[in-house]
């Protein structure tokens, strides 16, 4: 059986070892605009239908491939476009057909803005009332994609909205680049902890709210060693969700337990009282802001010790697939090497990518 699945003429999103259909999910290519001069900025207040202009790599179809999926996954887009007839777009989304909410304070701080990058379980876009003292008091802008709910593609939308909303915030605001955050609510915190982990590079925190998920599994590998590495030593997590959410609790243990087993130590969790799920109030924005905006603790020993635990337990994992193919099982190599892709994800590569190839990429 082939590791790449036959995708639908829908090109639908699907769940183990096919989450390479959701690299597929895009392929439709998009008249990308000329980008336009930005306007109004430094504009400050509550605005809404903000229209944005500007395009970065980091929102590309080829980095969300390559920082999302696994490398397994990955290796197969080519092939899958060569079958299919079709090919990926630029960039994923139009972005003159898209909307954003913007709130940014009256007062800049001497360093620059923060930025917290919103998504919603929904689709719309709301700032509480009562959150804007907070993002006075801290100084920090907030902006949320308008139709980015649960409903809308990772891929195609949600995970490129984030992207983009906090690049074309940063060209028209002087940012603090060490208060960039993202955070999110209920599925749009899931959003929020897998853009945590594989963007470190823009975002130094996030605010987990009643939604969380393992990471280092099928649906959220993990992404390339560099940037992996840099979200162990400079990314920090704070979960908030209420103590009568009981489920979602739940998630928050199982995420945080998968968070320290792959060495992720700087996270922080907070249990809202007498709440079931629901937006944290303004009292808990401002403890998990004050809990990000507190000096990483770190500890260079421990974390090479784990990171060095983890290298030994994949190399002998892929000693045993090169092992299998010496001996001609190459059915067994295979089970054995997607499982490890499944593990390990770019931790893997591209010793991963390799063995792949042997086994013909399929």
């Amino acid at each position: 059986m082939a590791y790449l699945p036959q995708m639908t003429t829908r090109c639908t999103l699907v769940s183990g070892i096919a989450v390479v259909a959701a690299a597929l999910a895009f392929l439709a290519a998009a008249a990308i605009p000329r980008a336009l001069a930005a306007d109004d900025a430094g504009a400050t207040g509550l605005r809404k239908d903000v229209v944005f202009t500007d395009y970065t790599p980091l929102s590309a179809n080829s980095e969300l491939i390559r920082r999302m999926l696994s490398p397994l996954a990955a290796a197969q887009i080519p092939a899958a476009e060569a079958r299919t007839g079709l090919r990926l777009s630029e960039q994923p989304v139009d972005l003159a057909r898209e909307t954003f909410m913007l709130y940014v304070p009256q007062h800049a701080p001497e360093k620059g803005y923060g930025l917290l990058v919103f998504i919603a379980p929904w689709d719309g876009a709301s700032l509480p009332a009562d959150w804007v003292p907070v993002l006075d008091q801290f100084g920090l802008i907030l902006v949320e994609p308008v139709e980015s709910g649960n409903d809308q593609s990772l891929f195609g939308r949600r995970f490129p909205l984030a992207i983009l909303a906090e690049y074309n915030v940063a060209k028209r605001y002087r940012l603090d680049p060490d208060r960039i955050y993202v955070s999110g609510f209920s599925g749009g915190s899931r959003v929020a902890l897998r853009l945590a982990v594989a963007y470190p590079d823009i975002f130094r925190g996030a605010i987990l709210n009643a939604g969380s998920d393992p990471i280092g599994d099928q649906v959220a590998p993990l992404p390339p060693a560099d940037l992996f590495h840099r979200f162990q030593e400079f990314g920090h997590l704070v979960y908030v969700t209420g103590d009568r959410d009981i489920k979602n609790a739940s998630f928050d243990h199982a995420s945080m337990r998968s968070l320290d087993s792959w060495c992720v130590f700087n996270v922080d969790s907070y249990a809202e009282l007498s709440v079931a799920h629901d937006v944290m109030p303004p009292g808990v924005l401002t403890r998990a802001l004050g809990l990000l905006s507190a000096p990483v603790q770190r500890d260079p020993e421990k974390l090479a010790a784990c990171r060095n635990a983890h290298e030994t337990e994949l190399s002998g994992q892929l000693a045993d697939v090169e092992a299998l193919l010496a001996r001609g099982a190459r059915d067994d190599a295979r089970r054995k090497l997607i499982d490890i892709d499944a593990q390990f994800g770019g931790l893997a590569a591209p010793r991963s990518v390799a063995l792949f190839d042997r086994l013909g990429g399929k």
